[in-house]
Protein backbone atom coordinates (compact mmCIF):
# COMPACT_ATOMS: atom_id res chain seq x y z
CA UNK A 1 0.00 0.00 0.00
CA UNK A 2 1.39 3.38 -1.03
CA UNK A 3 1.90 6.29 1.28
CA UNK A 4 -0.94 8.19 -0.44
CA UNK A 5 -3.32 5.30 0.29
CA UNK A 6 -2.26 5.33 3.95
CA UNK A 7 -2.91 9.05 4.19
CA UNK A 8 -6.41 8.63 2.74
CA UNK A 9 -7.17 5.80 5.21
CA UNK A 10 -5.94 7.91 8.13
CA UNK A 11 -8.20 10.75 7.08
CA UNK A 12 -11.20 8.42 6.99
CA UNK A 13 -10.40 6.92 10.41
CA UNK A 14 -9.91 10.35 11.99
CA UNK A 15 -13.63 10.93 11.76
CA UNK A 16 -14.17 8.09 14.24
CA UNK A 17 -11.34 9.01 16.63
CA UNK A 18 -12.46 10.24 20.08
CA UNK A 19 -11.89 13.94 20.64
CA UNK A 20 -8.75 14.90 22.59
CA UNK A 21 -9.39 15.70 26.22
CA UNK A 22 -8.89 19.31 27.12
CA UNK A 23 -6.94 20.12 30.24
CA UNK A 24 -9.37 20.88 33.05
CA UNK A 25 -9.68 24.54 33.94
CA UNK A 26 -11.41 25.75 37.08
CA UNK A 27 -12.96 28.98 38.16
CA UNK A 28 -11.61 30.72 41.25
CA UNK A 29 -14.60 29.41 43.21
CA UNK A 30 -13.96 25.83 42.11
CA UNK A 31 -10.26 26.11 43.00
CA UNK A 32 -11.21 27.25 46.51
CA UNK A 33 -13.65 24.35 46.89
CA UNK A 34 -10.99 21.85 45.81
CA UNK A 35 -8.35 23.38 48.11
CA UNK A 36 -10.78 23.25 51.03
CA UNK A 37 -11.62 19.60 50.35
CA UNK A 38 -7.91 18.71 50.13
CA UNK A 39 -7.53 19.97 53.73
CA UNK A 40 -10.24 17.49 54.74
CA UNK A 41 -8.53 14.67 52.82
CA UNK A 42 -5.24 15.39 54.62
CA UNK A 43 -7.05 15.30 57.96
CA UNK A 44 -8.57 11.91 57.09
CA UNK A 45 -5.21 10.48 56.01
CA UNK A 46 -3.54 11.65 59.21
CA UNK A 47 -6.27 10.64 61.70
CA UNK A 48 -7.94 7.73 59.90
CA UNK A 49 -11.42 9.27 60.20
CA UNK A 50 -13.52 12.09 58.86
CA UNK A 51 -13.59 15.35 60.88
CA UNK A 52 -16.33 15.50 63.50
CA UNK A 53 -18.30 18.13 65.40
CA UNK A 54 -17.97 18.73 69.13
CA UNK A 55 -16.68 21.46 71.42
CA UNK A 56 -14.01 19.09 72.69
CA UNK A 57 -12.63 18.79 69.17
CA UNK A 58 -9.76 20.82 67.79
CA UNK A 59 -10.90 24.08 66.18
CA UNK A 60 -9.67 23.04 62.73
CA UNK A 61 -11.44 19.68 62.93
CA UNK A 62 -14.69 21.44 63.78
CA UNK A 63 -14.18 23.80 60.86
CA UNK A 64 -13.55 20.87 58.50
CA UNK A 65 -16.67 19.10 59.83
CA UNK A 66 -18.85 22.09 58.96
CA UNK A 67 -17.16 22.40 55.58
CA UNK A 68 -17.74 18.77 54.59
CA UNK A 69 -21.42 19.05 55.63
CA UNK A 70 -21.80 21.99 53.27
CA UNK A 71 -20.05 20.14 50.46
CA UNK A 72 -22.33 17.12 50.82
CA UNK A 73 -25.37 19.38 50.58
CA UNK A 74 -24.40 21.01 47.25
CA UNK A 75 -24.79 19.01 44.05
CA UNK A 76 -22.31 21.09 42.07
CA UNK A 77 -19.65 20.52 44.75
CA UNK A 78 -20.29 16.77 44.73
CA UNK A 79 -19.89 16.66 40.96
CA UNK A 80 -16.72 18.73 41.08
CA UNK A 81 -15.06 16.64 43.79
CA UNK A 82 -16.19 13.18 42.67
CA UNK A 83 -12.94 12.29 40.91
CA UNK A 84 -10.65 13.40 43.75
CA UNK A 85 -12.72 11.90 46.59
CA UNK A 86 -10.54 8.79 46.68
CA UNK A 87 -11.62 7.89 50.22
CA UNK A 88 -15.36 8.28 49.64
CA UNK A 89 -15.59 11.01 52.27
CA UNK A 90 -18.51 12.76 50.63
CA UNK A 91 -20.55 9.55 50.77
CA UNK A 92 -19.84 8.89 54.46
CA UNK A 93 -22.58 9.84 56.92
CA UNK A 94 -21.51 12.63 59.26
CA UNK A 95 -21.37 11.62 62.93
CA UNK A 96 -24.27 13.38 64.67
CA UNK A 97 -23.94 15.60 67.71
CA UNK A 98 -27.31 15.01 69.40
CA UNK A 99 -27.08 17.61 72.17
CA UNK A 100 -25.74 20.52 70.22
CA UNK A 101 -26.74 22.42 67.13
CA UNK A 102 -24.52 22.40 64.08
CA UNK A 103 -21.70 24.87 64.71
CA UNK A 104 -21.79 28.08 62.77
CA UNK A 105 -18.94 28.47 60.32
CA UNK A 106 -18.60 32.14 61.16
CA UNK A 107 -18.25 31.38 64.86
CA UNK A 108 -15.58 28.79 64.22
CA UNK A 109 -13.68 30.99 61.84
CA UNK A 110 -13.81 33.83 64.35
CA UNK A 111 -11.89 31.64 66.78
CA UNK A 112 -9.03 31.53 64.30
CA UNK A 113 -7.04 34.75 64.46
CA UNK A 114 -7.15 36.53 61.14
CA UNK A 115 -9.51 34.07 59.42
CA UNK A 116 -12.60 35.53 57.74
CA UNK A 117 -15.58 33.46 56.59
CA UNK A 118 -19.02 33.82 55.03
CA UNK A 119 -21.87 31.31 55.03
CA UNK A 120 -20.62 30.15 51.64
CA UNK A 121 -17.72 27.72 52.10
CA UNK A 122 -16.06 29.28 49.07
CA UNK A 123 -15.63 32.61 50.85
CA UNK A 124 -12.83 31.71 53.26
CA UNK A 125 -10.76 34.59 52.02
CA UNK A 126 -7.78 34.25 54.33
CA UNK A 127 -4.89 32.33 52.79
CA UNK A 128 -2.65 31.00 55.54
CA UNK A 129 1.10 31.40 55.27
CA UNK A 130 3.39 28.40 55.45
CA UNK A 131 4.20 29.34 59.05
CA UNK A 132 0.50 29.46 59.98
CA UNK A 133 -0.15 26.13 58.26
CA UNK A 134 2.72 24.55 60.17
CA UNK A 135 1.36 25.90 63.45
CA UNK A 136 -2.12 24.65 62.55
CA UNK A 137 -0.72 21.21 61.75
CA UNK A 138 1.01 21.10 65.14
CA UNK A 139 -2.24 22.00 66.89
CA UNK A 140 -4.23 19.49 64.83
CA UNK A 141 -1.91 16.67 65.86
CA UNK A 142 -3.14 16.81 69.43
CA UNK A 143 -5.04 13.68 70.42
CA UNK A 144 -7.01 12.67 73.48
CA UNK A 145 -4.72 11.50 76.30
CA UNK A 146 -6.17 8.09 77.19
CA UNK A 147 -4.23 7.82 80.47
CA UNK A 148 -4.82 11.43 81.52
CA UNK A 149 -5.98 10.30 84.99
CA UNK A 150 -2.34 9.43 85.68
CA UNK A 151 -1.23 13.00 84.91
CA UNK A 152 -4.19 14.91 86.32
CA UNK A 153 -2.83 14.95 89.91
CA UNK A 154 0.44 16.44 88.61
CA UNK A 155 -1.40 19.36 86.99
CA UNK A 156 -3.47 19.92 90.15
CA UNK A 157 -0.29 19.94 92.26
CA UNK A 158 1.43 22.41 89.93
CA UNK A 159 -1.56 24.75 90.10
CA UNK A 160 -1.47 24.61 93.92
CA UNK A 161 2.29 25.24 93.97
CA UNK A 162 1.88 28.22 91.63
CA UNK A 163 -0.80 29.62 93.91
CA UNK A 164 1.37 29.17 97.01
CA UNK A 165 4.52 30.54 95.39
CA UNK A 166 6.42 27.25 95.58
CA UNK A 167 6.64 27.50 91.80
CA UNK A 168 6.76 30.63 89.66
CA UNK A 169 6.62 31.31 85.94
CA UNK A 170 9.51 32.79 83.99
CA UNK A 171 10.05 33.67 80.32
CA UNK A 172 11.18 30.69 78.26
CA UNK A 173 14.80 31.11 77.11
CA UNK A 174 16.70 27.94 76.23
CA UNK A 175 15.97 24.65 74.50
CA UNK A 176 17.83 22.94 77.35
CA UNK A 177 14.91 23.87 79.62
CA UNK A 178 12.78 21.36 77.68
CA UNK A 179 13.34 18.07 79.50
CA UNK A 180 11.24 15.23 80.93
CA UNK A 181 9.33 16.43 83.98
CA UNK A 182 9.36 20.10 82.94
CA UNK A 183 6.19 22.22 82.92
CA UNK A 184 5.41 25.13 80.59
CA UNK A 185 2.49 27.36 79.65
CA UNK A 186 1.73 27.17 75.91
CA UNK A 187 -1.36 28.63 74.29
CA UNK A 188 -2.87 29.22 77.72
CA UNK A 189 -2.52 25.53 78.70
CA UNK A 190 -0.23 24.06 81.34
CA UNK A 191 2.01 21.71 79.38
CA UNK A 192 3.95 18.75 80.77
CA UNK A 193 6.87 17.00 79.07
CA UNK A 194 6.15 13.39 80.03
CA UNK A 195 8.70 11.61 77.83
CA UNK A 196 11.64 12.38 75.56
CA UNK A 197 12.97 10.01 72.91
CA UNK A 198 16.55 9.63 71.80
CA UNK A 199 18.27 12.83 70.65
CA UNK A 200 19.04 12.88 66.92
CA UNK A 201 20.41 15.31 64.36
CA UNK A 202 17.84 16.69 61.92
CA UNK A 203 18.29 17.57 58.25
CA UNK A 204 19.52 21.05 59.22
CA UNK A 205 22.26 19.57 61.40
CA UNK A 206 20.56 20.52 64.67
CA UNK A 207 19.81 18.27 67.62
CA UNK A 208 16.20 17.33 68.22
CA UNK A 209 14.10 14.69 69.97
CA UNK A 210 10.54 13.41 69.86
CA UNK A 211 8.51 14.29 72.97
CA UNK A 212 5.33 13.09 74.56
CA UNK A 213 3.67 16.30 75.71
CA UNK A 214 0.54 16.31 77.91
CA UNK A 215 -1.79 19.32 78.13
CA UNK A 216 -4.02 20.10 81.10
CA UNK A 217 -7.14 19.97 78.89
CA UNK A 218 -6.70 16.20 78.57
CA UNK A 219 -4.97 16.11 75.19
CA UNK A 220 -1.46 15.10 74.19
CA UNK A 221 0.94 15.50 71.27
CA UNK A 222 4.07 13.87 69.92
CA UNK A 223 5.83 17.16 69.29
CA UNK A 224 9.45 17.49 68.34
CA UNK A 225 11.51 19.37 70.92
CA UNK A 226 12.24 22.18 68.43
CA UNK A 227 8.52 22.48 67.62
CA UNK A 228 7.74 23.05 71.30
CA UNK A 229 10.64 25.49 71.50
CA UNK A 230 9.21 27.42 68.52
CA UNK A 231 5.73 27.51 70.06
CA UNK A 232 7.12 28.87 73.34
CA UNK A 233 9.08 31.58 71.53
CA UNK A 234 6.18 32.53 69.24
CA UNK A 235 3.62 32.69 72.07
CA UNK A 236 3.87 36.08 73.78
CA UNK A 237 2.36 34.47 76.88
CA UNK A 238 4.53 31.34 76.67
CA UNK A 239 6.31 30.67 79.97
CA UNK A 240 8.34 28.03 81.75
CA UNK A 241 7.19 26.92 85.18
CA UNK A 242 10.05 26.62 87.65
CA UNK A 243 10.68 23.55 89.76
CA UNK A 244 9.41 23.80 93.34
CA UNK A 245 11.80 25.22 95.92
CA UNK A 246 14.03 22.35 97.09
CA UNK A 247 14.33 23.72 100.60
CA UNK A 248 15.48 26.71 102.62
CA UNK A 249 18.72 27.03 100.64
CA UNK A 250 16.81 28.93 97.94
CA UNK A 251 14.37 30.95 100.03
CA UNK A 252 14.39 34.62 99.04
CA UNK A 253 12.02 36.01 101.67
CA UNK A 254 11.53 35.30 105.39
CA UNK A 255 8.75 33.07 106.67
CA UNK A 256 6.71 34.40 109.58
CA UNK A 257 9.05 34.86 112.50
CA UNK A 258 12.13 33.76 110.57
CA UNK A 259 15.24 35.86 111.04
CA UNK A 260 17.51 37.04 108.25
CA UNK A 261 20.23 34.43 107.94
CA UNK A 262 22.52 35.37 105.08
CA UNK A 263 23.89 37.91 102.64
CA UNK A 264 25.42 37.33 99.24
CA UNK A 265 28.06 40.01 98.77
CA UNK A 266 30.11 41.12 95.75
CA UNK A 267 33.37 42.98 96.27
CA UNK A 268 35.66 44.91 93.94
CA UNK A 269 39.37 45.16 94.80
CA UNK A 270 41.43 48.35 95.10
CA UNK A 271 44.61 46.36 94.41
CA UNK A 272 47.23 47.94 92.14
CA UNK A 273 48.17 44.56 90.67
CA UNK A 274 48.47 45.15 86.88
CA UNK A 275 45.81 42.59 85.88
CA UNK A 276 43.37 43.66 88.58
CA UNK A 277 43.88 47.34 87.78
CA UNK A 278 43.28 46.75 84.08
CA UNK A 279 40.16 44.62 84.57
CA UNK A 280 38.85 46.14 87.80
CA UNK A 281 35.25 46.47 86.50
CA UNK A 282 34.90 42.71 86.00
CA UNK A 283 37.12 41.25 88.76
CA UNK A 284 34.82 40.41 91.68
CA UNK A 285 34.93 38.45 94.90
CA UNK A 286 31.67 36.55 95.48
CA UNK A 287 30.84 35.29 98.95
CA UNK A 288 28.04 34.54 101.39
CA UNK A 289 28.09 35.44 105.07
CA UNK A 290 25.71 34.92 107.95
CA UNK A 291 27.07 38.02 109.68
CA UNK A 292 27.62 41.64 108.73
CA UNK A 293 29.50 42.24 105.50
CA UNK A 294 31.38 45.12 107.08
CA UNK A 295 32.73 42.82 109.77
CA UNK A 296 33.68 40.23 107.17
CA UNK A 297 35.82 42.64 105.14
CA UNK A 298 37.48 44.49 108.01
CA UNK A 299 41.26 44.34 107.75
CA UNK A 300 41.10 43.38 104.06
CA UNK A 301 44.44 45.16 103.42
CA UNK A 302 46.24 42.57 105.58
CA UNK A 303 44.60 39.46 104.11
CA UNK A 304 45.62 37.66 100.93
CA UNK A 305 41.98 36.53 100.68
CA UNK A 306 41.25 40.15 99.72
CA UNK A 307 44.37 40.54 97.52
CA UNK A 308 46.11 42.51 100.35
CA UNK A 309 44.11 45.59 99.41
CA UNK A 310 41.00 47.45 100.36
CA UNK A 311 37.70 46.54 98.74
CA UNK A 312 34.48 48.21 97.68
CA UNK A 313 31.15 46.52 98.30
CA UNK A 314 29.40 46.78 94.91
CA UNK A 315 26.34 44.59 95.59
CA UNK A 316 24.58 42.70 98.39
CA UNK A 317 21.56 40.37 98.29
CA UNK A 318 19.63 39.25 101.37
CA UNK A 319 18.70 35.55 101.64
CA UNK A 320 16.66 33.77 104.29
CA UNK A 321 16.78 30.35 105.85
CA UNK A 322 19.91 29.43 103.88
CA UNK A 323 22.91 27.29 104.52
CA UNK A 324 25.48 29.99 103.73
CA UNK A 325 28.34 27.58 103.14
CA UNK A 326 26.32 25.49 100.64
CA UNK A 327 25.07 28.58 98.84
CA UNK A 328 28.58 30.00 98.54
CA UNK A 329 29.90 26.68 97.20
CA UNK A 330 27.09 26.61 94.66
CA UNK A 331 27.89 30.12 93.41
CA UNK A 332 31.59 29.30 93.14
CA UNK A 333 30.72 26.17 91.17
CA UNK A 334 28.53 28.17 88.76
CA UNK A 335 31.39 30.63 88.10
CA UNK A 336 34.25 28.09 88.27
CA UNK A 337 35.24 28.62 84.63
CA UNK A 338 35.87 32.31 85.36
CA UNK A 339 37.96 31.91 88.52
CA UNK A 340 40.76 34.45 88.67
CA UNK A 341 44.08 32.76 87.89
CA UNK A 342 46.32 34.92 90.02
CA UNK A 343 49.09 34.11 92.52
CA UNK A 344 50.33 36.75 94.97
CA UNK A 345 52.62 36.74 98.02
CA UNK A 346 50.92 36.95 101.37
CA UNK A 347 52.26 39.28 104.08
CA UNK A 348 54.78 36.60 105.11
CA UNK A 349 56.10 36.22 101.56
CA UNK A 350 54.38 32.91 100.87
CA UNK A 351 52.80 32.60 97.41
CA UNK A 352 49.04 32.07 97.61
CA UNK A 353 46.22 31.84 95.09
CA UNK A 354 42.95 33.49 96.26
CA UNK A 355 40.00 31.25 95.38
CA UNK A 356 36.93 33.44 95.66
CA UNK A 357 37.70 35.96 92.91
CA UNK A 358 36.14 35.69 89.47
CA UNK A 359 36.43 37.56 86.18
CA UNK A 360 32.73 38.09 85.54
CA UNK A 361 30.51 41.15 84.90
CA UNK A 362 28.31 42.33 87.74
CA UNK A 363 25.23 42.01 85.50
CA UNK A 364 25.84 38.26 85.20
CA UNK A 365 26.10 37.94 88.99
CA UNK A 366 22.73 39.72 89.19
CA UNK A 367 21.37 37.14 86.75
CA UNK A 368 22.72 34.30 88.92
CA UNK A 369 21.00 35.73 91.99
CA UNK A 370 17.71 35.91 90.08
CA UNK A 371 18.13 32.26 89.19
CA UNK A 372 18.69 31.46 92.85
CA UNK A 373 15.36 33.11 93.54
CA UNK A 374 13.51 31.24 90.78
CA UNK A 375 15.25 27.96 91.75
CA UNK A 376 16.82 27.35 88.35
CA UNK A 377 20.46 28.17 89.25
CA UNK A 378 21.49 24.51 89.51
CA UNK A 379 20.82 24.10 85.79
CA UNK A 380 23.29 26.82 84.72
CA UNK A 381 26.98 27.65 84.60
CA UNK A 382 28.94 30.68 83.48
CA UNK A 383 30.54 30.58 80.03
CA UNK A 384 33.47 33.03 79.67
CA UNK A 385 33.25 32.61 75.88
CA UNK A 386 29.61 33.68 75.76
CA UNK A 387 29.90 36.14 78.64
CA UNK A 388 26.69 34.84 80.18
CA UNK A 389 25.06 31.97 82.03
CA UNK A 390 24.35 28.98 79.81
CA UNK A 391 22.36 25.82 80.49
CA UNK A 392 24.26 22.76 81.66
CA UNK A 393 24.68 20.18 78.92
Amino acid sequence: MSNSDLDELADELSEFAPPKKKQATYTSREERIIAGFEDIVRFYEEHGRAPQHGENRDIFERLYAVRIDRLRAQEDCLALLLEIDRHGLLALPQAATPDEAEPNLDELAAELAGVEADDDITQLRHVRSAEEKRAADEIARRDKCHDFEKFKPLFEQVKQELASGARVTRPFELKAEIRPGAFFIVGGLITYVAEMGEIFTNAQGRTDARLRVIFDNGTESGLLMRSLQRQLHDDDAGRRITDPAPGPLFADRPEDGEAETGTIYVLRSKSDHPFVAEHREVVHKIGVTSGAVETRISGAEKSSTYLLAGVDVVATYKVYGVNCQKLESLLHKVFAAAQLDLTIPDRFGHMVKPREWFVVPLSVIDDAVERIRDRSITSYRYSPTDGQLVANE
